[in-house]
């Protein structure tokens, strides 16, 4: 009512377009995460300072809440800015970029997807060969659909990835809130599959490699997971491997002066690959009468006495004795060809690469002690939490690395990197909220602000430096105009 007063006042010397003009300006509530442009060399400028910006032109501010809640998703990932096409300066602007103000707007999630990975495939629940599944957006949808559909209903829930797949319905569960359902329907992974009948859960649906041909074959007769057949243990599959024990170790190696013995646990990935290779390259080495060295295997999970004598670890862990006597930990040694040639000719391993805090860099490597005082120092610090095993990681660390580089002069700002299996750092990286790795968290002056989320490349490390840099520059720059 304020509003329309003021204004009503201004139309009696103003032209009508230019009225409504203004007060469509003054009475919009623009956030201030929006960048609000109307002037060409300020657009220009905004283009060029600023990394991953998605601009909205409009004829009104009918779409500012929806903006609002881009932005805020978005905040310190990518640029949000409005233009608006109504106005007498912003129809200028719109007319030289050639756009349709009138162009169908997307829903929030669609462009902070869109924002995170541009160059990702499409929402699910926005692409259109998907368009019979139906997707469910709340807990609430979830039970009514339950609740009122007699016919039987595939779930399947999901956390966001391109799923070829076409159910009858859907649901991304992967944010926290959906944390109770998780539990409620044993999901452990993505995707589980849960078959319901009537609004109740039967079982779950195991085949994860099925085509959409696949489903449909299997709800015209819904069989619950028929139960795994048990894994016949290496040891008793007729391998021709030494399967050591506790009791037999030391006098096998005294029996066998050069061996190979791998340390592996039943359930672990790696061991089940190397398997099949080790066991051809026995039927080589531990047949011929003039073996260069036979092969050998420990279960540590089993036999954990030995394991612990040789400080096992991690799985598979390949060593060579000799006379008996641990001599070299091997952990190139993974295919037939490789352990034959090595056994001809046994060699010191080459040294082990250095690890990521032992190479020199402009990331700053801190641990539980220096964790918290150094990052109260800087007012913008993006920290990576990793692990030297994960393979993400080992793909992230030259692109933050070179971000490292190129911020190094600046004072306020660092980015820093976190060992999770290092000492007391496990559970400093519990308390800073990382459940997997790498995970990257936003600082500003010790504090937590928001988990970086965008691409894992230099031009996102970068970019997001950039931005809130930028934002810097422009809070000095309005504070010299006021002044």
């Amino acid at each position: 009512c304020n509003c329309f007063m003021l204004y009503w006042l201004l139309f009696v010397v103003s032209p009508l377009s230019s009225w409504f003009d203004t007060l469509s300006s003054f009475c919009t509530n623009v956030s201030p995460l929006i960048e609000k442009v109307s002037d060409h060399k300020d657009f220009k400028k905004l283009l060029r300072t600023r990394t991953n910006v998605l601009v909205l032109y409009t004829k009104s501010g009918a779409h500012l809440k929806l903006l609002s809640d881009v932005a805020q998703a978005v905040k310190g990932q990518g640029t949000i800015a409005w233009l608006n096409c109504g106005d007498s300066e912003g129809r200028k602007l719109c007319k030289k970029v050639k756009v349709d103000p009138s162009s169908k707007t997307n829903g929030v999630e669609s462009m902070v997807a869109f924002l995170k990975d541009p160059a990702g495939a499409p929402l699910w629940e926005e692409n259109s060969e998907a368009k019979d599944v139906v997707h469910i957006e709340s807990e609430k949808d979830f039970r009514k659909l339950l609740k009122r559909e007699e016919r039987p209903i595939l779930m399947m829930l999901y956390a966001p990835c391109e799923s070829p797949l076409s159910v009858l319905a859907g649901m991304n569960v992967h944010p926290a809130e959906f944390d109770g359902l998780k539990q409620e329907f044993s999901v452990k992974g993505y995707p589980t599959f849960c078959y319901f009948e009537k609004g109740k859960f039967l079982h779950h649906y195991e085949n994860y490699g099925a085509t959409s041909k696949d489903i449909t074959d299997w709800l015209k007769n819904p069989q619950p997971p028929q139960p795994k057949t048990p894994e016949v243990p290496w040891s008793e599959s007729g391998s021709v491997v030494f399967h050591l024990t506790d009791e037999s170790f030391d006098t096998f190696l005294e029996e066998h002066p050069s061996a190979l013995v791998m340390f592996y646990a039943p359930w672990c990935g790696h061991c089940k690959k190397m398997k099949p290779e080790y066991d051809e390259a026995a039927e080589i080495l531990n047949r011929e009468p003039d073996s260069p060295g036979v092969l050998a295997a420990v279960d540590a999970t089993i036999h954990k006495s030995i394991g612990e004598r040789f400080k096992i670890s991690g799985f598979p862990t390949v060593k060579y004795f000799e006379k008996g006597e641990e001599k070299y930990t091997l952990p190139q040694l993974r295919s037939k060809d490789k352990i034959i040639e090595w056994l001809q000719n046994p060699q010191a391993p080459p040294p082990p690469e250095k690890s990521w805090d032992e190479m020199p860099s402009s990331v700053s490597h801190l641990g539980a002690e220096d964790f918290r005082e150094f990052l109260k120092k800087k007012k913008h610090a993006l920290v990576m939490f990793y692990a030297p095993w994960c393979p993400h990681c080992k793909n992230a660390v030259p692109h933050f690395t070179t971000a490292a580089e190129l911020f190094k002069e600046d004072r306020k700002i660092a980015y820093a990197a976190v060992d999770c299996t290092k000492g007391q750092n496990h559970e400093l990286c519990k308390q800073e909220g990382v459940e997997g790795y790498p995970t990257f968290n936003y600082y500003n002056y010790g504090k937590f602000s928001e988990k970086y989320n965008g691409e894992r490349g230099e031009a996102g490390f970068t970019g997001f430096m950039r931005n809130l840099r930028g934002r810097d520059q422009e809070k000095v720059g309005k504070r010299k105009e006021e002044l």
